[in-house]
């Protein structure tokens, strides 16, 4: 079977860092999916980048294991309050290649939990077109849920398989995993809600 991958890169880091508290080696993954989905024929990482901090190494190291990157520079939004929040949102970029490379595939796994995609995935589904959410409890959302059904798979259930030999220390400021220590617990969880 040909499997197109589609990693919603923000959403992938969130996860890991609030949800499942421990990190994901991304080579053991598509090694995963290989091993019982099928052949990967493409793997996109959707990632905002933002133009002051150098992520080009965990790009690199992505690349290296076969995803394709897709970028998008950060936009600075002003809250309310006055605070400046950073966002580069990729969903309408997902979908569009979802839809533009349907041909080229006979399953799309879309790893998000994000509630944005449960009109894509219903479209798939009509289509004719196979996918598996890949994503944990507590932070897929619920039409996500609903629609995936029995197409869905838990990292929870996956920690043995696919965690890193090593934790990743957080540089919150980079907002991605640069370099490798030995094995230390992660700070505790920070509320979805906060």
């Amino acid at each position: 079977m040909r499997i197109a991958v589609f990693v919603d890169g923000a959403n992938f880091f969130y996860l890991q860092k609030n949800c499942l508290r421990w990190w994901i080696d991304s080579k053991k993954l598509l090694d995963f999916i290989t091993e019982r989905y099928g052949d990967i024929v493409d793997a996109t990482y959707y990632v905002g980048v933002d133009s002051t901090k150098n992520q080009d190494d965990y790009l690199k190291f992505l690349m290296n294991i076969g995803f394709s990157i897709e970028r998008k520079d950060l936009k600075t939004i002003i809250q309310e309050d006055g605070t400046e929040k950073k966002k580069a949102n990729l969903d309408i970029e997902i979908v569009l290649d979802m839809f533009n490379t349907i041909e080229n595939y006979d399953m799309a796994i879309l790893v998000s939990g994000d509630g944005d995609f449960e009109r894509p995935l219903k479209l798939l589904k009509a289509r004719g077109r196979k996918f598996l959410v890949m994503s944990s409890q507590g932070f897929v959302a619920k039409e996500i849920r609903e629609v995936a059904g029995m197409h869905y798979q838990d990292f929870q259930n996956l920690r043995e398989r696919l965690e890193k030999d090593q934790r990743w220390t957080l540089d919150r400021e980079q907002g991605i995993p640069p370099t490798i220590i030995p094995a230390a617990p992660l700070p505790p969880p920070t509320p979805r809600w906060a």
